[in-house]
């Protein structure tokens, strides 16, 4: 494999990296969860004859699962995202045909890739110990995206400065964004 062929993976695979963050900020699943396959009629038959508190609470219930799905939906994505793309490089460093230049670079790209992973993980965890019901974190290159779950519409500027100490004191990266929490 030459150099073009090599620049033009490379590219490939900031493409499908982009993709991945794109479809997470736009909160829409790439797949089918188990949850979607459960028959909800014989749950909306008993809510009918239970009431309107009872379908108040069900709503409720929906909600918080679907959004406890939004952030396990989003780890999955960016798991499989991750895996998908450390295992193109493992090629590209294990074919015998490239270049030493090539086999370098993509595990300087791997190990970028690992190190964003367990950032994002660690700022994860960092977030729920400071209170916030869940977080999701994506580091692209120089950028970082949060998202948490909080019971408030909007964050006060002191929860978005606890959340980009967080990120700046993992990372050292200086470029977050923080999405509006869900609740």
């Amino acid at each position: 494999m030459n150099r073009k062929q090599g620049v033009i993976i490379l590219a490939l695979l900031i493409l499908i990296v982009c993709a991945a963050a794109l479809a997470t900020k736009v909160q829409s699943p790439l797949y089918v969860s188990d949850t979607d396959l459960v028959d909800n009629s014989s749950v909306n038959n008993t809510n009918s004859t239970n009431g309107t508190n009872q379908t108040t609470n069900e709503n409720k219930t929906n909600k918080t699962s679907s959004n406890q799905d939004y952030f396990a939906e989003a780890r999955l994505t960016r798991d499989k995202t991750t895996q998908d793309t450390i295992a193109q490089l493992k090629e590209l460093i294990d074919n015998q045909n490239e270049t030493s230049q090539n086999k370098q670079s993509a595990q300087q790209q791997q190990m970028a890739i690992v190190v964003a992973e367990q950032n994002s993980v660690k700022v994860e965890t960092m977030l729920k110990g400071k209170g916030y019901g869940d977080a999701f974190c994506t580091i692209n290159n120089d950028k970082v995206n949060v998202v948490v779950k909080a019971n408030s519409q909007k964050l006060t500027d002191v929860q978005q400065r606890e959340i980009r100490d967080v990120v700046l004191s993992v990372t050292q990266i200086r470029d977050i964004e923080i999405q509006p929490p869900l609740h």
